[in-house]
């Protein structure tokens, strides 16, 4: 046997939903009885439908306007078996149309992640591992949005703004060329069955390479390479924090029924690569963004350009509308770190003073930090919920697309795209200039 030949065996072995499948068996999560039992009975159900689903598929791109192109992600064998009539539905939406859900089932699990844009939710499962369920839960959430949110506001406000600003350019490059390679390799998820799927709301998305995966792995290896010798603490912790964080979100996603063993492997070597690269320019791009005279309009316009690529795929899934808030971050959090910098609001310690002492911990100190993670993450949020409330009625209006359901009208890139960006565009910014100016002004800085 060659070596491409065995490379060719061992990727198809690692990419099986069979093995996913007994990993989770293994964890104590069991497929539903009713799914079971209709495999069983006819292991060629689910193909009948998905051959019903393509003919659909081929039906609505023989419309006139219609575009071609590879079938969806998630459109593979996700659900029960099911046929049109009884519900079935496919799990990507093509050419920006919402596909048409029916009510949730009452046999789904309430805990489960339900996807607020399709209403596609999670099959109901038997987990009989609740304490490992959750630490898995907990692990996936470390690549979502409300950890972000939470994440790189605390670094800003009250740790390093330095090491908030770089991790922010890292994690804005590796989600990036993530899901851009998504959409060129368009690789499906792991078929459903054998796979139980306890989380979809990324399943419109295409497989490989896992960006929770990628994500896991560059936060906690960026936040050792940008920390370590600016402060002062044992390299121990830093060899003990990596593999654990970057273990449990790759685990996680193969506990979810989201990725196979290949996406979160492909995902850990990809983003080393990355880091190799591009990790010695990171300083080099942090220093620009703060100090250039026209680094607001030049970062502007590089993540606009960024995104032409992504912004022109075929088909709709989450993954266009992540990519766009994903830049609009990084494009706001840059330009706010430009005019703080300016102002002199976030003023970085000299390097002569480094490396940096941890402070002891007081009752002042604590208190601040509290003030600021609850006034900053209110003023975010109020941020997001205005821009959102105005940038889709006017996204709308401007592109003559009804506003009547706001979730079929996200799904329009014309909509979700300025949505997505300029909001978060306004939160990154509101992250390091707003928010920063507001505790300079009330004394908490």
């Amino acid at each position: 046997m060659s070596l491409g030949q065995w490379l060719a065996q061992l990727m198809s072995s690692l990419q099986d939903p069979q093995k996913v499948a007994r990993f989770q068996q293994l964890c104590g999560v069991e497929a539903p009885v009713s799914c079971t039992a209709a495999a069983a009975a006819d292991p060629r159900e689910d193909e009948k439908a998905e051959a019903q689903l393509a003919g659909e598929s081929r039906r609505r791109e023989r419309q006139p306007g219609a575009s071609g192109g590879p079938p969806p992600p998630g459109s593979d064998r996700n659900q029960c078996p099911a046929k049109l009539g009884d519900g079935g539905a496919p799990n990507g939406v093509r050419n920006g149309r919402a596909t048409e859900v029916g009510p949730a089932s009452p046999r789904r699990a309430g805990l489960l992640r339900r996807n607020s844009l399709t209403g596609e939710e999670g099959q109901l499962a038997h987990v009989s591992n609740w304490p490992l369920h959750y630490l898995f839960c907990f692990g996936t959430e470390l690549g979502n949005e409300l950890f972000y949110i939470l994440f790189f506001p605390f670094w800003i406000w009250n740790l390093d703004a330095l090491v908030g600003r770089r991790l922010v350019v890292i994690w804005v490059l590796v989600m990036y060329l993530g899901q851009c390679t998504k959409d060129i390799i368009r690789w499906p998820r792991p078929a459903s069955p054998p796979v139980v799927k306890l989380e979809v709301f990324y399943n419109s998305e295409y497989s490989m390479p896992s960006t929770h995966a990628m994500s896991g792995t560059a936060i906690p290896i960026s936040m050792i390479l940008l920390t370590y010798g600016r402060w002062q603490y044992p390299l121990t912790y830093g060899l003990i924090l990596i593999p654990c964080w970057c273990s449990l979100v790759c685990i996680s996603r193969i506990y979810m029924g989201m990725h196979s063993i290949l996406d979160v492997i492909a995902g850990f070597l990809y983003t080393i690569l990355i880091l190799v690269i591009f990790y010695p320019f990171v300083d080099v791009i942090d220093n620009f963004n703060q100090t250039h005279r026209y680094a607001p309009l030049i970062i502007i316009g590089l993540h606009l350009a960024l995104g032409i690529f992504s912004f022109t795929l075929d088909t709709w899934s989450t993954s266009r509308g992540d990519t766009a808030e994903i830049l609009g971050s990084g494009a706001g959090i840059a330009c706010g770190s430009h005019f703080t910098y300016k102002m002199g609001l976030l003023l970085d310690p000299p390097l002569d003073i480094l490396p940096l002492a941890r402070h002891p911990i007081s009752m002042t100190l604590f208190g601040k930090a509290i003030l600021r993670i609850f006034i900053g993450m209110f003023f975010v949020l109020v941020v997001r919920d205005m821009m959102k409330r105005i940038t889709i009625p006017l996204a709308c209006k401007i592109f003559s697309i009804p506003c009547d359901d706001i979730r079929k009208a996200r799904q329009h890139m014309e909509v979700e795209l300025p949505y997505r960006y300029i909001t978060y565009g306004m939160v990154g910014f509101s992250i390091t200039f707003l928010v920063p100016y507001i505790f300079f002004f009330i004394g908490i800085s």
